[in-house]
């Protein structure tokens, strides 16, 4: 079985961080992580590769407009363009399942961007761009929209999750606005991230320290605490093993990894390790490891996953400010 590659994004020196951009790190044969190269870019704390062709797509979250970043998938990343991302503060990217469009949630300001994509893989000219307006009840989260994650779903809208508005906005294929407009969730519990599930839809609630079940017709079916600590938790990322049976959540307080057992709109907690470091931010599962970016201990930490749960981490690589991992 071939060693995984991992791409480390996250923040530098000019977005307040100390990492260098991309990072690209190879597990060696005594499964130990090894940086192997490096790429500048300025603030790339999301990154996603193009499903069939050599490129890399990273947000690029830095002060005033934020940009696109498009890469070479080599061996050490290639810049080969820059693009407005739309909006302030990009925090997340798409791709379709055909790779026609990207999508961008732009946190600062709330925008959502579109570009199509040609057959080369390269953003064309004339982006859509939709702003939004709303707020919640969290004066200081919640001033206005922000959209955090942008997801295509099974059935080919486009969801974004708006942590200021309590809403999944979406968009109908082809990137027009969806007729019944956004959906309305829990008041004040600020959905970051979020996955579909054989029907379900989990949210993590960055705000209230919860994960929520929606069903097809996002209405709400069930509601668990994201973790077991006490104290304030900020939960970030939320991904499911390879076989569906367990949902893992990034805790940033608690600094911990929980994993649920899943039936249907039903989660029930199994485990929860420590997350290997600080804040952590993003994490990516591959077979029996997971790799977590813990921002602020500048590392990327490696847990083993015995039957499924999640145990003390492994080792952890030191890479500045990491924000997302992407397995390759």
């Amino acid at each position: 079985m071939p060693r995984p590659g991992l791409v480390i994004g996250g923040y530098t020196p000019d977005t307040e961080g100390s990492g260098p951009g991309l990072t690209v790190a190879r597990a060696q044969a005594d499964g130990r992580l090894e940086a192997v190269a490096e790429a500048a870019a300025s603030g790339p704390s999301f990154v996603v590769a193009h499903p069939r062709l050599p490129l890399l797509y990273a947000v690029l979250e830095r002060a005033g407009d934020g940009g696109l970043a498009v890469f070479a998938d080599e061996p050490a990343p290639r810049p080969l363009a820059e693009y407005p991302s739309g909006g302030s503060l990009p925090c997340h990217l798409a791709l379709d399942a055909e790779a026609r469009w990207l999508a961008i949630a732009n946190y600062g300001d709330g925008t959502v961007t579109a570009y199509r994509l040609g057959e080369d893989g390269m953003p064309e000219p004339g982006p859509l761009t939709f702003p939004h307006e709303g707020r919640g009840p969290h004066p200081d989260r919640q001033e206005g929209p922000h959209a955090h994650q942008a997801v295509f779903g099974p059935d080919g809208v486009l969801y974004v999750t708006d942590l200021g508005t309590d809403e999944v906005r979406r968009f109908l294929p082809g990137m027009r606005p969806h007729p019944g407009g956004p959906v309305r969730l829990a008041s004040g519990s600020g959905p970051r991230h979020f996955l579909h599930h054989e029907g379900h839809w989990y949210v993590t609630g960055e705000l209230d320290g919860t994960v929520r079940v929606y069903d097809g017709e996002w209405r709400e079916a069930g509601v668990v605490r994201a973790s077991g600590a006490e104290g304030d938790n900020l939960p970030s990322h939320i991904a499911l093993s390879a076989d569906g049976r367990h949902l893992y959540v990034a805790n940033r307080g608690p600094d911990t990894i929980s994993a649920f057992e899943v039936e249907g709109p039903r989660l029930t907690m199994a485990a929860e390790a420590p997350a290997g470091g600080s804040w952590p931010r993003h994490f990516a599962v591959d077979g029996d490891r997971l790799y977590v970016a813990n921002q602020r201990s500048d590392a990327v930490a490696v847990l083993a996953l015995k039957d499924g749960l999640p145990g003390p981490a492994e080792q952890a690589l030191a890479v500045g400010t990491p924000s997302c991992v992407l397995i390759r």
